[in-house]
């Protein structure tokens, strides 16, 4: 078989900003200076231009006339609408993993709940957002529908800096935990419409959180 050819150097360079963002290494609202991430990613001004532009296109990056690119800020009520229709489209990858898991993703599925309720325990949350995105991928990965996973890796982009907030609001991984429980245990019985319901009862669970935030901040 023959060898894949490398990725093109904007490619690259778009996965490592975009891997930046996420990580929270550029706050929402930041400017994004061509020059400095020439220089962060040893690529070409025009390189960073078009992974900058192909940012836009996902939402994770704003092109202001005359002021460049910026991370794009997601206020709460937009990010309220955002996880409305991920609720639909990750229920429906919840019912597919039950039906496509196999035993041994079934056992992986247990051991990231396992780590999750023992990162509770711990008070570990920076470690408990990051199981909570690592099952999330899995049951991704599991139910293998590319369309739906572009689209949430996107939705998701958008809104990682409130996953984050929720992640470590008091209260909310003990919230969390068991919702995620009865998905894993939903899709380990190869229940479709059990694991959909309890999909969509945690995200739905999630808007009403980021409700009480924007009331909050408001």
């Amino acid at each position: 078989m023959p060898e894949q050819p490398p990725p093109p150097p904007a490619a690259l360079a778009r996965e490592a900003l975009r891997a930046a963002i996420l990580r929270g290494e550029y706050l929402p609202g930041e400017r994004l200076v061509e020059a400095q991430l020439s220089e962060r990613f040893a690529a070409s001004r025009f390189t960073v231009r078009a992974a900058l532009q192909e940012l836009a296109g996902d939402g994770l990056v704003e092109m202001r006339r005359n002021k460049g690119a910026h991370v794009r800020k997601v206020s709460i009520e937009e990010a309220i609408e955002i996880s409305e229709v991920r609720m639909v489209l990750e229920g429906l990858v919840a019912a597919r993993a039950a039906v496509r898991v196999s035993d041994g993703q079934a056992s992986e599925l247990d051991e990231v709940a396992l780590l999750m309720r023992r990162a509770v325990g711990a008070g570990e949350f920076h470690r408990y957002s990051d199981l909570n995105h690592r099952l999330h991928a899995l049951i991704r990965d599991i139910a293998g529908h590319r369309t739906a996973d572009g689209i949430i890796e996107t939705l998701r982009g958008q809104l990682v800096r409130h996953q984050f907030m929720l992640s470590l609001h008091p209260g909310r991984p003990a919230v969390s935990l068991p919702q995620h429980e009865r998905i894993v245990e939903a899709i380990r019985r190869r229940d479709p419409e059990a694991a959909e319901s309890a999909m969509r009862e945690h995200i739905a669970s999630v808007i009403d959180h980021l409700r009480t935030l924007d009331k909050v901040l408001t």
